[in-house]
């Protein structure tokens, strides 16, 4: 794989390589934020028509995402994020996304920079764009897919363009899944009460009792394979639902960092991650899961100058059975601290890997995965009464990570 990292100009026109004078491209375009189910159904279709054809599979990958530019700019008088800013709604980073298509065979990543003047351009010139540089012969896109100004090129205006040219075609993936979904238009973070992987509210529900709940949280119609209904299941700890439309344990990276070290006072030294945290966090609770060490923070990273080694690197470690994992037991808290790289209170990531001995993590890079949800945050009389629950959330934690 070769990925290409682009940034538009002040007008919005970007520098498109040539890919091939020889081949022609089939071509997607997204942010593909989680790398879902239907996002995979869409890449999947790329590389099946690049291979085919005998033509290249390249993949248009929008960071930042569309809606972070957007929704920072109406909230800053019209600027865009800096590169500094965290977006705490994304489910995954651009690196692991990258990761992902790469072993799904994906011949070229074009990481575009995100920009409102790169927005504003239409849909008709942004693809010829595609057929005049990248060569594209064929476009896959989604159900609902839409882009341009004012998201104005949708499937059926495209399909129109498409076929009143002639010179380049378009192939529509059924990326919905299982069809529609409800959720609240504004996702409230909600930690369950009880102990256990908590159950879909809606499920045994009479029509009027549905019709009260959907009027109450004043929801709409969202795809049960979308990256809105995946972060909405996580902001109400409902793991197992999550990673059943990721098609993998849902996960966040960080690097550990020194903490209180209360845990290690009482037998439970837990592995801090520090603020910088990529990937979307589930709301407050404990959990169970993994702890994955990457490497020393600066050896850790990925990103394109490491090549397919550092990817290799990265899977090897990743990988069910290697040494570099373990079970843990995850807390996730807020503190009161407010954070103007996220815009939200900070969260605190602590992972109590269940091994032999105390792993000296410290500056490494460690990816924590999320399995099931044990419990809420609770607090505890004395400290007895809390270590004989951390010892229960142990053996939970055992147990779901054996399945």
């Amino acid at each position: 794989m070769k990925i290409i990292r682009l940034t538009p100009d002040a007008t919005g026109i970007v520098a498109w390589p040539t890919l091939s004078v020889a081949k022609k491209s089939v071509v997607t375009i997204g942010s593909f934020d989680g790398m879902h189910l239907g996002h995979q159904a869409v890449i999947r279709r790329v590389t099946e028509l690049a291979e085919r054809h005998r033509a290249l599979s390249a993949v248009i990958l929008f960071d930042p995402r569309p809606s972070l530019v957007h929704g920072w700019a109406k909230m800053h008088d019209g600027a865009e994020p800096g590169e500094d800013v965290i977006d705490a709604d994304a489910l995954t980073g651009a690196d692991e996304r990258i990761r992902i298509m790469r072993a799904m065979g994906v011949d070229y990543v074009l990481v575009v920079r995100y920009t409102l003047a790169f927005a504003a351009k239409s849909y008709r010139f942004f693809l010829g764009q595609m057929v005049g540089r990248l060569g594209m012969r064929t476009l896959v896109l989604g159900q609902d897919a839409a882009m341009g100004a004012g998201r104005a090129g949708d499937v059926k205006a495209i399909r129109t363009l498409a076929e009143g040219l002639g010179v380049f075609e378009l192939d529509v993936v059924d990326d919905r899944g299982p069809g529609y979904v409800r959720i609240p238009a504004v996702i409230e973070p909600h930690m369950p009460s009880g102990h256990g992987e908590p159950a879909d509210p809606l499920a045994g529900l009479s029509k009027a009792e549905l019709r009260a709940w959907t009027k109450r949280h004043n929801t709409r119609l969202n795809r049960v394979w979308s990256s809105t209904n995946v972060r909405y299941l996580l902001s109400q700890g409902r793991i197992v639902d999550a990673n059943a439309i990721l098609g993998r344990a849902h996960a966040v990276d960080g690097v550990v960092v020194h903490g209180e070290e209360r845990g290690r006072t009482i037998g439970f030294p837990t592995a801090n991650l520090g603020d910088a945290i990529e990937g979307y966090l589930p709301v407050d609770g404990v959990y169970a899961g993994w702890l994955v060490d990457l490497g020393p923070a600066g050896e850790a990273h990925q990103g394109d100058e490491g090549g397919d080694e550092a990817f290799g690197r990265l899977d090897s470690r990743l990988a069910a059975g290697s040494p570099w994992r373990w079970p843990a037991a995850i807390s996730i808290g807020t503190k009161p601290t407010f954070s103007e790289k996220t815009g939200r209170h900070e969260r605190v990531v602590e992972a109590y890997a269940i091994a032999d001995d105390w792993l000296d993590l410290y500056g490494h890079a460690v990816r924590v995965e999320f399995v099931g949800y044990l419990r809420p945050q609770i607090r505890f009389d004395g400290a007895d009464e809390l270590v004989n629950e951390l010892r229960r959330n142990v053996e939970e934690t055992k147990r779901l990570t054996a399945e």
